[in-house]
């Protein structure tokens, strides 16, 4: 069993802010492999469902973003899981808006999500897809991820959140270095 985890904010204040961008690609995952609705568990929305033949438990953190690892922490510990069996999804300033990549461990580049799970679950040996959302040409960086996507983005969006989904299932099926040859080349 792999546990995948989508960062954000929860409520409709933040649903389309960019800082919730994991919280979408898990959705569409949770769509894509007709998995049941969302329960509260583990300070989060949670389901089990099957990505290709493999077991996965779908996790949107409701802690707000800074907390993240008080609901991941428990959810690995529930499952028997390490490190390596966690792959989160979040938005990565460091990459143009549209880019997706995967990374196997490494540091938090600033991501307070991150920060918090990494603190909260001992390591930074998981892996991430990270959603290209840009920097801001001007004005607070904490502006722009609590901001929702610009029009511009928003008309491409569906198709950065299929490309994210894509990637995230074949971390699932393949690997995550599978993935990351296969995705990380092609994305911009």
């Amino acid at each position: 069993m792999r546990l995948l985890v989508g960062l954000g904010n929860p409520g409709p204040k933040y649903a389309g802010n960019r800082h919730n961008v994991g919280f979408m690609v898990i959705e569409r995952l949770r769509e894509q492999s007709g998995a049941p609705s969302l329960s509260q568990k583990f300070q989060g929305s949670f389901c089990r469902t099957r990505v290709g033949s493999e077991d996965v438990g779908l996790l949107l953190p409701q802690t707000f973003m800074n907390l993240s690892g008080q609901s991941v922490q428990p959810a690995l510990h529930f499952f028997k899981l390490g490190l390596p069996e966690l792959v989160v999804v979040h938005d990565e300033l460091d990459l143009p808006f549209g880019a997706v990549k995967i990374k196997l461990g490494g540091g938090t580049a600033g991501h307070r999500g991150l920060t918090s799970i990494v603190q909260q679950c001992g390591g930074t040996e998981f892996c991430r897809l990270r959603v290209g959302i840009g920097r801001p040409p001007s004005g607070s960086v904490e502006g722009h991820v609590l901001s929702d996507f610009s029009k511009a983005e928003s008309a491409v969006l569906a198709d950065v959140l299929e490309r994210a989904t894509a990637a995230l299932a074949d971390v699932v099926v393949r690997g995550a270095q599978a993935a990351m040859n296969a995705h990380n080349a092609g994305s911009r």
